[in-house]
């Protein structure tokens, strides 16, 4: 698991797996899910970050099953 931010997007992406980006949905409001061609979640991008009530030592500590539902 990897995490980046970027300041000026306000954006928090947490890469999973690596691999190439099939599809992406939505899953809630600003929350984005990235696909592989075989349906495996490669990361979880959350669009205004500092504006959400996440606690990122948290996250780290979720295994990826739960990250979906800990974030939406």
């Amino acid at each position: 698991m990897d995490f980046s931010f970027d300041k000026v997007a306000d954006t928090l992406y947490i890469r999973l797996e690596s691999g190439d980006v099939e599809e992406s949905n939505e899953i809630a409001q600003g929350i984005i899910i990235d696909y592989s061609k075989g349906k495996k979640i490669l990361g979880i991008e959350i669009l205004n970050y500092s504006s959400r009530n996440l606690n990122l030592n948290y996250l780290i500590g979720l295994i990826n099953d739960e990250l979906i539902p800990a974030i939406a």
